[in-house]
């Protein structure tokens, strides 16, 4: 490690190079991992407040939620206990005179149940009648306050913001929560239907009838439009710029051997062990990742502090910390690759010619 440390400090200018790639490889992944957390928090938010195990729907919805209706007929077949919960759900425009028009998730659900019980508010109450809803505090950020009105979709009459909620976004859409009764309106589907939905704290729910068919939560969030695809995206960026580190630090350090077998030869010729000097170059290797790891997480604190809430990042530190880890053991991989090159220096021939 002396040697490493020495060699660094005399060649700050390439050392420095190296640590600056470093930043930036580091940085990037950073915040393509953030930003991919954040995107897959900002579609099941809602879904994670509820805590819930499973969620009965249509069969023939394809695992959808807009896709789904539960009739009545079907809803008395069932046998509901206090874990279970009515969820209406409506895909709509909100607009209001002087706002920014804002595409949200209405989510109907009955007084009560355990998710209107989950429901934490930030202000405000929570809806009292079929015109009231709750809303997702990206509302809060676009400008509407307490007992501000909006018009959804083309529908007649407004509905009165009375209540904000954090953390409430479904499929990237702000949530409006109101009642089962108002969903049946939006949705323009009458009385004959219950619900979107029965959604549970059980691993699963027994259905009555045929065409209902029980899910796990984990099933249902990986059939949201755009998921699956997206979470899949990010991993195959981040794992590809990982190897593109590999092969970037094992290159540069590949280099620098080459260059320094000279020096090696008269370290050999003097009795210094190979493993010595093996282990200056994975000691170096280390220095430089760890260093570069840590300019690129201060740039990634700055990040997180100055970025605009509007943008879905989520800076977690404990999967932050892993990805860190995998840096450091992927530089110690690329510093394995130039090891061979070390173990066949000959002090001889090297510096005989």
């Amino acid at each position: 490690m002396y040697l490493a440390l020495k060699e660094i400090k005399h060649e700050k200018l390439r050392y420095g190079l190296i640590i600056a790639m470093i930043v930036l490889i580091s940085y990037l992944i950073f915040v393509l991992t953030s930003l991919a957390l954040g995107l897959a928090d900002e579609n099941t938010q809602a879904i994670d407040s509820w805590d819930a195990e499973s969620i009965v729907l249509n069969k023939d919805s394809n695992i959808s939620l807009g896709q789904s209706l539960i009739t009545n007929e079907q809803n008395d077949q069932m046998k509901l206990t206090n874990k279970d919960a009515y969820l209406g759900q409506a895909s709509v425009v909100a607009k209001s005179t002087g706002h920014e028009q804002l595409s949200a998730q209405y989510l109907g659900i009955q007084k009560n149940q355990f998710i209107d019980k989950s429901l934490k508010l930030s202000s405000g109450h929570k809806p009292t009648n079929n015109r009231e809803v709750v809303a997702d505090t990206q509302f809060q950020q676009s400008g509407y306050k307490l007992g501000d009105t909006v018009k959804l979709n083309s529908l007649s009459g407004k509905y009165k913001i009375v209540g904000f909620t954090k953390n409430a976004k479904l499929n990237v859409a702000p949530v409006l929560y109101g009642t089962l009764n108002g969903w049946q309106t939006i949705k323009n589907i009458g009385p004959n239907f219950k619900a979107s939905a029965i959604v549970s704290k059980n691993n699963s729910t027994k259905v009555g009838d045929t065409n209902l068919k029980s899910y796990s939560m984990s099933t249902f969030i990986n059939k949201l439009p755009g998921y699956s695809a997206q979470n899949s995206t990010f991993t195959f960026m981040i794992a590809f710029l990982m190897i593109i580190s590999l092969i970037v630090i094992a290159v540069f350090l590949y280099i620098l051997t080459i260059q320094k077998i000279p020096n090696y030869a008269v370290l050999r010729a003097q009795g210094i062990p190979a493993k010595v000097l093996i282990n200056t170059t994975i000691g170096q290797s280390i220095i430089l990742v760890i260093g570069g790891l840590a300019i690129g997480s201060i740039f990634t604190i700055l990040t997180a502090v100055g970025i605009p809430t509007s943008v879905p990042m989520n800076f977690n530190l404990p999967l932050l910390s892993l990805v860190a880890l995998g840096l450091v053991v992927t530089s110690i991989l690329g510093a394995i690759i130039p090891v061979r090159t070390i173990l066949k220096v000959d002090p001889v021939s090297v510096i005989g010619g």
